[in-house]
């Protein structure tokens, strides 16, 4: 029998089950399922009926435990002995009612959903918000913007989209996370960024995990969301809904200026801008914000029920967005002039500069739940989530800041068009078995712009200005509107999974095993000709335009070329259909070694194969085994302290979109000349090609290509080292929580996460797929269908060991009474290493960062890798996070959110200190500061290996490793939400969100490019990229009934 001491921590653990927003437990990632376990007396018979009216009848074990596996997630009420309690079941928890020396604690009535967080039964990290919490919590309405409350999410700042921003979690990069709805993996299959949603209103609750679930689950190392919509119960209910956020009360949006780099005034500026006051940008004016409009209004309706009272039940939601945008497109010198007074900004750009946008987002989630018997259970999800964008250019003033009504070669349109559907059969075939058994498939149609009047005759000019050709033709406009033709493309998904739970005394059996498979097809290339034409200037004519690639100076071409100007011609095609299979099996004991301490002990074996656009494997990683280890103690035996702990691995496919240049077929070649003339059309007079210092990188049309993209698809045996490892990273995790009282819990948390491999592209001269900073043997074709092995080690390469660490101190209070309730998390973390991981932040100059998935930058010379040692773009020292709602009165409830958090690390990049054959020609990709002058390499003959005159570097230039540039600002912002609920209407609610409530605008990244040539400072460095969102106002109304 309970002491009273337990009685009451017993009555105290009910209030924690009944009331719960999850701070640590569960280990179900992908799971749409909780459980319900306690104690009782010994063959007490537990019933539990959920509000479908699905019941289970359990017996209470010789060990006065039950535990009840498999539960849909939902509200529920346990009886035993005449008492019932009222629990809400979480997604991937356990809620813990406990009877027998409990049995004179009145029934526990479940307010809100905010818990004392302490949930003995599991030993992962999660939060999970309901959807009254996003109703309460002054949240934009997407799921990535709800992650970021939890601990140790950030904003990843590059990887931010139209409509929503990705998180990185735990130091991960943005594509190293996983989404589900509803069980089933929704992620973007082509390059792991972002993912299929839903109606905002259909989510019942969002599950969002950083870190130690458990070995039925894995292909994540960085975080997991999970949705679970609502569903039918056993009374109709629906109600009608409004959401309006106008323009009209949105703050205006920074401008963005050049900085005041010292060298592009007026006063002060390099001999050769003399005569060119365009390039005087200095403090100038880069990209007008302040005249951006943004409106959006959503509607929506739902209803839900049952078809057969007790058994079958559906659940539909139809809702529609609609957001009108108007923004300014062009960046540059906007309102600077040449020496004849005409704009600095081209004519074409001009005439496209002003952007008007309908997105439309219709929407629609049902689902349909069938309780065949108690003890057989089948969920049907289907889900649309659809897009359109229609779009008009329109030419703009930017010294009135005004905008004509001439459509440039408009109107346009773009869809993305998804089906989801997802069917799950639930067996509880004895009081210890249950199974579970899902399939699901979607597809994603992809719809490009038709191309209004299109014309495949006319070549496409770029970089037609002032600042890039001789001022006479600057006035020229670019004939081809079109830049490439896209093809129709497609993502297609489809995947299945089978577990079994089996109780057997103290032990919790698991097992598994679940495929899943990915096709996308993709297509693009340059219209016109197919190919383009590109000016460009170099300060000095008889610098190299691209020594790396051989490609000699301007000047060495005579015409327009003496002066600095030169013309490339480009050529680009990608695309072809490729696919990837993911296969894995699991088994996991949790053993509940004693009433205080469970373990679980969980291994899984994944299997990933990419296949190219000939259905050919170029990448195979057979039985990549991942141990899981988690403890959970329950300190003072009754749930009101708890210590846990976790250690796991866990891998990570590559997605499809590594085939589509490394794999398949691929052509991206320039070649360079230099002209005596620019026709009307902008095409070239009088081109004579710049001879090559080398042809290493030239391809067979003439063109060199950097990573020889010359056109043909590579032997997939070639592709890929041989025995490429799978990326994978270790993890580690040791926390506590602890209930202080009836209102005040908290805890803390400490967390280890180790990249201990990645997978990447290696390009000294074609790119081939490798594990950075490790030993490799690569495959060489001998013509006759066999290879030659030629093997290296991580020295011989030149790379160092890759590293990629996260540590991270995670605490937390929280308070909860009556309608109150509040929570704090603080994070102190550092991210620190020489790899984001499969993405690369470090190259974005404001148009966002690198996003070619796992075959970035990085790794492609080992030049590249020297200094990238420090704080990683992902690391934020300080994070605070607050979130909470207070019930002022029957009709009044007010509640917010806020984060402050510390900025992005800084860096400082420029070129290489002297133009080293084989190296990329670009001043934004090493890890050094300042101008580094045109240096002939150590040891050479000046004049023998370089053209022109030598210049020396500036007094600045220096040696800059990854983030010792300094740390962005502190970013701090508040949302808040009133909420009227009248009593004069029931079922009437009223609401205003105000989101970022002082209208904190700071800057999130900076440009780290300190030079546009070996000899000029870049105009751009050190600019904003960008800033947080303005203060923006929402209204909602909605009736349910």
């Amino acid at each position: 029998m309970a002491s009273k001491y337990i009685t009451k921590g017993l009555k105290r653990s009910a209030l924690t089950v009944a009331l719960g927003l999850c701070f640590a437990g569960g280990v179900q990632a992908q799971s749409t399922s909780g459980s319900i376990f306690g104690k009782a007396d010994a063959g007490q018979t537990v019933t539990i009926v959920s509000e479908t009216g699905l019941t289970r009848n359990v017996t209470v074990d010789a060990s006065g435990s039950y535990n009840v596996v498999s539960l849909p997630a939902g509200s529920y009420k346990v009886t035993s002995g005449g008492s019932t309690r009222d629990v809400v079941v979480r997604v991937g928890s356990g809620a813990q009612v406990d009877f027998g020396g409990a049995t004179n604690l009145d029934a526990v009535v479940v307010v809100g959903s905010q818990t004392m967080d302490v949930d003995v039964s599991q030993t992962d990290t999660r939060t999970v918000f309901t959807a009254e919490d996003l109703k309460k919590f002054a949240l934009p309405r997407d799921v990535n913007a709800v992650a970021l409350l939890a601990p140790g999410v950030i904003n990843s700042t590059s990887y931010n989209f139209a409509q929503s921003n990705i998180g990185s979690f735990g130091g991960s990069a943005a594509s190293e996370n996983a989404y589900y709805i509803n069980g089933f993996p929704v992620t973007n299959p082509l390059t792991n960024l972002g993912a299929t949603t839903l109606g905002f209103d259909s989510i019942a609750q969002q599950q969002v995990l950083t870190g130690g679930y458990g070995a039925e689950y894995g292909r994540s190392t960085g975080g997991v969301v999970s949705l679970i919509t609502k569903r039918g119960t056993n009374e109709w209910h629906g109600g009608v809904y409004a959401i309006y956020s106008p323009d009209s009360l949105r703050s205006s949006a920074k401008d963005i200026f050049y900085p005041d780099t010292g060298h592009y005034s007026a006063a002060s500026h390099y001999a050769a801008d003399n005569t060119r006051p365009q390039a005087w940008t200095d403090n100038k004016l880069f990209d007008y914000n302040r005249g951006n409009k943004s409106e959006s209004l959503t509607y929506g309706l739902w209803a839900a029920g049952p078809i057969w009272k007790d058994r079958l039940f559906v659940y539909a939601n139809v809702e529609r967005t609609e957001i009108d945008q108007e923004t300014s497109r062009v960046t540059g010198n906007l309102q600077g002039k040449t020496s004849t007074g005409a704009s600095a900004i081209s004519a074409t750009n001009r005439a496209q500069a002003y952007g008007v946008y309908n997105y439309t987002y219709p929407r629609w989630t049902a689902k349909a739940d069938w309780n065949i018997t108690d003890d057989h259970i089948l969920e049907l999800t289907a889900v649309q989530d659809n897009g359109k964008t229609d779009y008009e250019y329109f030419g703009f003033d930017y010294d009135t800041f005004t905008r004509n009504d001439v459509s440039y070669n408009g109107p346009h349109s773009t869809e993305d068009n998804s089906r989801l559907y997802i069917g799950k059969y639930t067996g509880y075939l004895t009081d210890n078995l249950t199974i579970s058994a899902q399939y699901g498939e979607q597809t994603v149609d992809h719809v490009p712009d038709a191309l209004s009047g299109y014309d495949a005759s006319k070549t496409y000019i770029n970089a037609l200005s002032a600042t890039t050709v001789p001022t006479q033709f600057a006035g020229i406009t670019n004939p081809q509107p079109y830049l490439t033709v896209v093809d129709p493309s497609q993502d297609k998904t489809k995947g299945y999974r089978f577990d079994v739970t089996y109780q057997l005394g103290d032990h919790e059996l698991r097992a598994g095993l679940d495929q899943f498979e990915a096709v996308s097809y993709i297509g693009d290339r340059y219209t016109g000709p197919g190919y383009i034409w590109s000016y460009g200037k170099l300060a000095n004519p008889n610098e190299a335009i691209s020594g790396s690639d051989g490609v000699g100076s301007p000047a060495s071409g005579g015409g327009y070329g003496t002066d600095g100007y030169y013309v490339s011609k480009n050529y680009s095609s990608h695309g072809g259909s490729v696919s990837t299979k993911q296969k894995a099996w699991y088994i996991e004991d949790r053993w509940q070694v004693t009433d205080n301490l469970l373990l679980s002990l969980g291994l899984r074996n994944d299997s990933f194969t990419n296949y190219n656009g000939d259905h050919l494997a170029y990448v195979e990683q057979k039985n990549n085994w991942a141990p899981r280890l988690g403890f959970s103690w329950d300190v003072n035996g009754d749930s009101s302290f708890k210590v846990f702990g976790n250690a796991g691995r866990y891998h990570l496919a590559l997605p499809n979109n590594v085939a589509i240049r490394g794999a398949n077929a691929s052509t991206n070649t320039q070649q360079y000349f230099t002209y005596t003339g620019i026709a009307a059309d902008g095409t070239p007079i009088g081109t004579n090609a710049i001879p090559l210092l080398n042809t290493s990188k030239q391809c067979a049309n003439g063109g060199v290509s950097t990573n020889l993209e010359c056109g043909t698809a590579p032997d997939p045996a070639t592709v890929a080292i041989k025995d490429l490892k799978a990326h994978y990273q270790d993890e580690f995790i040791l926390g506590m929580q602890r209930v202080e009282s009836d209102v005040l819990s908290w805890g803390a948390k400490l967390t280890y996460r180790d990249l201990k491999s990645a997978i990447d592209d290696t390009c000294p001269s074609e790119c081939r797929i490798f594990n950075p900073g490790e030993a490799a043997t690569f495959l060489i074709p001998n013509g006759d269908g066999t290879y030659t092995e030629q093997s290296y080690t991580a020295e011989e390469l030149g790379f160092p060991k890759l590293k990629r660490k996260y540590f991270a101190l995670d605490l937390y209070a929280q308070y909860v009474q009556d309608d109150l309730f509040a929570k704090i998390e603080y994070t102190l973390s550092k991210n620190w290493g020489n790899a984001e991981g499969q993405l690369n932040s470090s190259l974005d100059t404001g148009n966002g960062g690198q996003a070619d998935v796992s075959v970035t930058s990085d790794w492609d010379l080992p030049e590249l890798a020297f200094g990238a040692d420090g704080l990683l773009p992902n690391h934020r020292k300080h994070q605070v996070k607050l979130f909470g709602s207070v019930k002022l009165s029957d009709q009044f409830r007010v509640g917010g959110s806020a984060i402050v958090q510390s900025g992005r690390p800084k860096d400082c990049k420029s070129y290489w200190p002297y133009a080293k054959t084989g190296l990329y020609n670009n001043g934004f990709y090493y890890f050094y500061c300042g101008v580094p002058g045109n240096n002939p390499p150590p040891g050479a003959v000046a004049g023998v290996d370089y053209s022109g005159a030598i210049l020396p570097a500036s007094p600045d230039y220096r040696f800059s490793p990854r983030g010792s540039a300094g740390t962005g600002p502190l970013t701090a912002t508040f949302n808040v939400n009133f909420t009227y609920t009248p009593n004069w209407l029931e079922g009437l609610t009223a609401s205003v969100d105000v989101l970022n409530l002082f209208d904190t605008q700071t800057a999130t990244a900076f440009n780290p490019r300190s030079a546009n040539s070996r000899s000029t400072v870049d105009p751009t460095f050190n600019k904003v990229s960008y800033y947080t969102a303005p203060r923006t106002v929402r209204f909602t109304v909605r009736y349910d009934f």
